[in-house]
């Protein structure tokens, strides 16, 4: 998944096409008023756009009006909290009255995660069956207003929303971003900022690579050495760091506040010399290696034929699955490399009831097929294209037995490749990985002979072996992140590199506003300035 020993339609809407004239919006204030951005201009693409109409403008009178629900009134604050800083208007939060805008939850054929919004001279309203729903079309929202709406200081309107409607639902559950904390270590305050990051592009799935050789990042009280020794490094030889249980609670509550599920993943039987530095008694021969701050894989290995590993992978389980409410728990399985064949599906088929047994869903690398996934479990496939046609085949045929499967191609979505020769951060294992790469491909046919019913949904990671920096994780995730929300958002009909670049160059001042730096592709027609 990391370093390898190896080389490697359009929308339905004319107002999409008018989008190739873009304007730069909100960098500073302009002398003319920004033009309204037309309401397929968002990523990820809508379902459905019809515009229809005059525009809404938001106005020292607006209100933003709520049902008397709890969620509800904390999405109009979220909502709240995003505009009054650069529209410099009170937008009181209230339950009573009409018009303004409206966040509504009613029953209707939205879904889980669906909206629909409508836009007119007398206001937009928001209507979605689930709280996820009503947060994702705050989510579009914002992109309909000018970017300066982003920033932390008043700036100057007017702030208008085209008129029409949108209707909007996910083409696949799963939507999903890893962040490998194991590497290098990034703090709370860190992951919080990709989080609301993710959030603007529909991601709802935070994959947190928790545990590897380098470093192993969250508390287990029952082994406590595993955080205070095996996370006080990192690739490099820095300090490290570890979450306490209340970090990872943070964490956990931050991302749920933003409709965002974390997943987290402890690497096993393979990945785990942090582990191995930390208790001799998890090595076959009771010596505990020392701590590793390189990047070569494959080397490390749980002892799999102890009692003692499997009373370890019990305590790290019980103890991660408590202290996460989500449906998932990764247990890697990657690059076992020094882990015989016959002892790595001896091992998977002995922990995985471990985690159905603390009420989690299986969720492990694609070489699982290679064992015997339970019930229920989740593959996520990391090859490439020209990944060799039997470990494929080995992988649609657990598709075709009810096995799930999340999509991380990594000469497409491994967000840690670099886009040129020339790019700084990054590696170049599985290839060069240019935006349009990144987006043009199509999950549901992707790999062949997987039913796509088994497609759950896509994610992109973000290895960290060259990343140290939040900075870094912004130029390595833009602009390809919003591509894969859009993969996993859009309907297939949307899909087409010509009209996405447009709308993603639109997405470049509200990434100024924002403080995001990202790799200018020459792929992308940008604004000028």
């Amino acid at each position: 998944m990391r370093q390898r020993h190896r080389t490697t339609r359009l929308l339905g809407s004319l107002l999409l096409v008018a989008a190739a004239s873009v304007s730069v919006v909100g960098a500073a204030p302009s002398a003319e008023p920004a033009a309204v951005t037309p309401l397929g201009r968002v990523v990820p693409a809508p379902a459905k756009v019809t515009p229809a109409g005059h525009p809404y403008q938001i106005t020292s009178g607006t209100r933003i009006r709520v049902d008397d629900t709890r969620e509800s009134r904390r999405i109009g604050a979220y909502l709240a909290g995003i505009l009054r800083p650069s529209t410099g208007y009170r937008l009181p939060v209230t339950s009573r009255g009409k018009g303004g805008i409206q966040l509504r939850l009613a029953k209707g054929t939205f879904g889980a995660e669906g909206y629909r919004l409508v836009s007119g001279t007398s206001g937009v309203t928001i209507t979605a069956s689930r709280p996820a729903g009503l947060f994702h079309g705050v989510q579009t929202l914002r992109q309909l207003l000018p970017a300066a709406v982003e920033k932390n200081s008043v700036q100057r309107g007017p702030w208008r929303i085209a008129g029409g409607t949108i209707e909007d639902s996910p083409r696949y559950a799963y939507r999903g971003a890893m962040l490998d904390v194991s590497r290098h270590f990034f703090t709370v305050a860190q992951v919080k900022r990709y989080i609301d990051e993710l959030a603007l592009y529909k991601i709802n799935e935070l994959h947190l690579h928790l545990s590897d050789d380098q470093g192993w990042r969250i508390a287990i009280n029952s082994w406590p050495r595993l955080a205070t020794y095996g996370g006080s490094t990192e690739v490099g030889g820095g300090a490290g760091g570890y979450y306490t249980k209340d970090d990872y609670k943070e964490i956990v509550r931050y991302a749920a506040s933003r409709f965002l599920e974390v997943v987290p993943e402890i690497d096993m039987p393979g990945h785990t010399n942090a582990a191995l530095a930390s208790y001799a008694d998890l090595n076959c021969d009771g010596v505990a290696p020392p701590l590793y701050t390189g990047t070569d894989v494959g080397f490390s290995s749980l002892c799999v034929g102890k009692d003692v590993t499997y009373s370890f992978v019990d305590d790290v389980i019980r103890e991660l699955a408590a202290l996460t409410p989500g449906r998932y728990l990764h247990i890697g399985g990657d690059e076992a490399h020094s882990t015989s064949h016959e002892d790595y599906v001896k091992f998977m088929d002995r922990v995985q009831p471990i985690v159905t047994k603390y009420d989690k869903t299986v969720i492990a690398w694609h070489q699982i097929t290679g064992a015997h996934p339970v019930k229920g479990a989740l593959a996520q496939y990391w090859g490439l294209d020209d990944t060799d046609a039997a470990e494929k085949a080995q992988v649609a045929e657990a598709a075709k037995n009810g096995t799930g499967l999340i999509l991380s191609p990594a000469d497409r979505v491994y967000l840690d490749m670099k886009y040129t020769e020339d790019t700084p951060l990054g590696q170049d294992w599985a290839g060069l990985v240019e935006v349009k790469r990144s987006y043009d491909w199509d999950p549901g046919n992707y790999l062949a002979g997987v039913p796509s019913s088994a497609i759950r949904g896509v994610e992109a990671p973000l290895w960290s072996e060259t990343i140290v920096t939040g900075a870094n994780i912004d130029y390595m995730a833009f602009p390809r992140l919003p591509g894969v929300a859009e993969l996993g958002w859009s309907p297939a009909s949307t899909h087409d590199w010509d009209t996405y670049k447009v709308r993603l160059a639109a997405q470049a001042p509200r990434w100024d506003a924002l403080g995001i730096d990202y790799y200018r592709s020459p792929q992308v027609p940008w604004p000028a300035g």
